[in-house]
Order: C-alpha cells, then structure tokens, then sequence
C-alpha cells in the first residue's frame, strides 16, 4: 500500500499542486497495478499531523510519500532531513502563527528520510529532481517530521517528503511531476538501494 498526502490550498490561493499531483500519482500507480491511496491534509498546525495520523492507522501503508507546495522551487525536492522546529512565517489556514517551537516538545531535533533519494535521483536525472536538505519551518516540515516519528519504529515503513514548485493546473504539467512521483514511490517500495552518488551541496 503507498499513501500518497498533499495540502489543501493555503494562504491567498485557491489552488495548491501538491494534492492534485498526489491524486494523478494515486491513479498512475492504480493502473500500474498498485494499491494506493491520495489525501487531502488541512494546512492547520493544530490538525495536519492527527489527519496524518489516522491515515497511517488506517491505511498501513509500506509507502508514505507526502507532498506540499515550494513556489520558489522549479524542480521536485525531495527532502533528506525534518528539524523539530516551527517558525511560521505566515498564519495557517486557522490564523496560527506558531513561532520557535518545537514539533514535538520530547522529540529529537531532526529526522531523516528513509526514502531512496539518491537512486531517485540517478532514476529521474538532476533535471527534474533534486535533493534538498531544508524543509522549511512551516506545516511542510512539520508533517515530514510528524511522519517519520510516527513510521520510526516500523522499519517496513518507507516515509519521506517531497516539495513540489508551483504549476499551474495544466493537466500536462502537473502529470509530469505525478508520474515522477509515482517512480519515486515504486522505488521505495521495490526496496531500492541507495547507490553511491554524490548529492550534496556548497552552501
């Protein structure tokens, strides 16, 4: 089982690509033969990560790929690391603002993903994916965070967090960005290994 998880629309927007990528990635693995799952999270501090929560327990996926909105980005990040920190700089869609608070108050500072990043990247090519190793502070961060504190004591579990940048909802575009997702979470649910790549960054 892979769930798939993307945000509702936030801030001025009425769109968000990242649920809507989630869902073409849902019926993409469908077709292929997969049992898959796509869900809307609420971009609420207060909800995202008890959603996310039920959606484990209900669904007890082997594959966790969530997904939110990066508009500075133009290429899919897939995320190596989530901090227990949330500096929100702008209010969620319930007018929080939470500022230097952790996460989660007894947790350790950061997590990794256990999501096959670098063969994903050598998969998809650098053009199109790109490892990332900031997450922000907002509600993105925080579920990646949520996510692999819930999966972390299931080493079945193969969990991570991918930013998606900003498409606008042309159908063409955004299932460019779905059938990478799709590669992604067939990877990670074949087992892949990581092969010895260079993914990191100067600055």
């Amino acid at each position: 089982m892979i769930l798939l998880t993307g945000f509702e629309p936030f801030a001025s927007s009425d769109f968000n690509p990242s649920i809507v990528i989630a869902r073409h990635a849902e019926k993409i693995l469908r077709e292929q033969g997969h049992e898959a799952v796509a869900a809307e999270l609420p971009c609420v501090f207060a909800q995202a990560p008890r959603v996310l929560h039920e959606l484990i327990t209900l669904h007890r996926p082997h594959v966790v790929l969530s997904l939110g909105l990066a508009q500075g980005r133009e290429k899919l990040g897939m995320e190596k690391v989530a901090i227990n920190l949330i500096d929100a700089r702008i209010a969620d869609n319930a007018g929080a603002r939470p500022i230097d608070v952790p996460v989660l108050a007894d947790g350790p500072a950061a997590y990794f993903s256990t999501l096959p990043l670098k063969a994903a990247l050598q998969e998809l090519g650098s053009e199109n994916v790109e490892i990332s190793y900031s997450a922000g502070t907002y509600v993105c961060n925080q579920i990646f965070y949520s996510l692999m504190h819930q999966s972390r004591t299931d080493p079945e579990i193969r969990a991570g967090f991918i930013h998606v940048p900003w498409v606008a909802a042309h159908e063409a575009q955004l299932l460019v960005h779905a059938r990478a997702v799709a590669q992604i979470a067939v990877l990670a649910l074949a087992g892949a290994n990581e092969p010895r790549l260079s993914a990191g960054k100067e600055d």
